[in-house]
C-alpha cells in the first residue's frame, strides 16, 4: 500500500489540503468545525506525515489539534518549500497549489517528526519573543533620541521609553510567573544556567523556542539551529562554509552566550583561543563556540547533570 502525504495550506479564514499521491483536495475553515471535519477526514486516509507550514502563528491551533488527535503532524520551513516550488519550476502560487507543494514536498524530503511544543510552552516562547521586541524599540528609540536635538522630540522619546520599560518589567513578571509554575522549567533552566555563558534570558529562550534540546544528536541539533556549517566547493575549488535557517531567535541567543563564554568559561576560552591561534578569523571562531556551546547544553539536558569543569 503506497504511503499517503498530506499537505495543509493555513490562511487565515481556511485551510487548504491537498494528498498525495492520489492528487485529492479539499477546502475546510479554520475554526472548531473545520478542524473536527479535517481529522475525521485525514484518520480516513491514515496519512505517513501531515505537513504545515510555519506562518507566523496560523499553523499553531491546526498543527495542535492535529497532534491531540494523533496524526503525524510536522510544521515545515517554508523557505525550503519555496526553494521546492522553484526547483520544480512551480512559479504560479495560489493556497490550493501551495498545500499540493507542501504535500510533494513532504513526499519527497520525508520530515522528520518532532513533538510540538505544548500549550504552555507556546505561551512562554510568545512571552520571549515579545520581551525580545519590546527591547528592540526601546533600543531603536534610544538611537534615535541620540540623533535628535529638538527638545519636545526628545520628551516625546523619554515618554514612549519610559512606557514601554514598564511595559517590559510587566511581561518580565509574566514570564517568571510562568517559570516558577513548572518544576520541570525551573529544573531545566537551573542545568543550563549551570553552564558559564548562560543567564536566565539564554535559559529560557532555549526552553520555551527550543523543545528538542537533549532529544537529538549533536549534528541533528545543530542544523535545527542553523549552526551546522555548509561546504562550498567544485572540483579543486574549496570555498568558504557558511551557516544559514534555523531557529533565528535560538541562534542569536547563543550568539550572546557564546560572546561571554569565549571570556568567562574556560573550556570555551581555551577552545576560542586555540582556534584564533590556529588562523582561524575571530567571527568563524565565534561560531564555532557558539555550535559547540549548543552541544554542550544539549548533552546536559540529555543526561540531566549540571555542568561540571573537570
Amino acid at each position: 500500500m503506497e504511503s499517503v502525504f498530506v499537505g495543509i495550506d493555513v490562511s487565515k479564514e481556511h485551510l487548504d489540503v491537498a494528498v498525495r499521491p492520489s492528487g485529492e483536495a479539499f477546502v475546510v475553515e479554520r475554526n472548531a468545525a473545520g478542524l473536527d471535519r479535517l481529522i475525521t477526514r485525514l484518520r480516513e486516509l491514515s496519512p505517513h506525515v501531515v505537513a504545515l507550514e510555519a506562518t507566523g502563528g496560523f499553523e499553531t491551533v491546526a498543527a495542535a489539534a492535529l497532534a491531540g488527535a494523533g496524526l503525524p503532524v510536522v510544521v515545515v520551513n517554508p523557505a525550503q518549500v519555496r526553494a521546492f516550488a522553484k526547483a520544480l519550476g512551480q512559479r504560479a502560487k495560489t493556497d490550493p497549489i501551495d498545500a499540493g507543494v507542501i504535500a510533494h514536498f513532504a513526499e519527497a524530503t520525508k520530515p522528520q517528526l518532532r513533538p510540538l511544543a505544548d500549550e504552555a510552552t507556546r505561551l512562554l516562547s510568545d512571552l520571549i519573543a515579545r520581551r525580545r521586541q519590546i527591547i528592540e524599540m526601546i533600543s531603536a528609540e534610544r538611537q534615535r533620541e541620540n540623533r535628535i536635538t529638538v527638545p519636545r522630540l526628545r520628551k516625546s522619546i523619554a515618554r514612549l521609553v519610559k512606557a514601554l520599560e514598564k511595559e517590559l518589567a510587566s511581561v518580565n513578571t509574566d514570564i517568571d510567573d510562568a517559570m516558577r509554575g513548572s518544576a520541570a522549567w525551573r529544573e531545566k533552566e537551573d542545568l543550563l544556567a549551570s553552564v558559564p555563558g548562560i543567564g536566565s534570558t539564554i535559559a529560557r529562550t532555549m526552553i520555551a523556542d527550543l523543545p528538542e534540546l537533549g532529544r537529538l544528536g549533536r549534528k541533528e541539533i545543530a542544523a535545527l539551529v542553523g549552526l551546522a556549517p555548509f561546504a562550498r566547493q567544485s572540483g579543486k575549488w574549496r570555498g568558504q562554509s557558511f551557516i544559514a535557517g534555523g531557529r533565528k531567535a535560538v541562534r542569536s541567543a547563543l550568539f550572546m552566550g557564546a560572546l561571554v563564554a569565549k571570556r568567562h568559561n574556560p573550556v570555551l576560552k581555551a577552545f576560542f583561543d586555540r582556534l584564533v591561534a590556529a588562523g582561524k578569523p575571530k567571527m568563524v571562531a565565534l561560531i564555532a563556540v557558539a555550535r559547540k556551546l549548543l552541544t554542550i547544553l544539549n548533552a546536559i539536558i540529555r543526561d540531566n547533570r549540571p555542568w561540571q569543569t573537570a
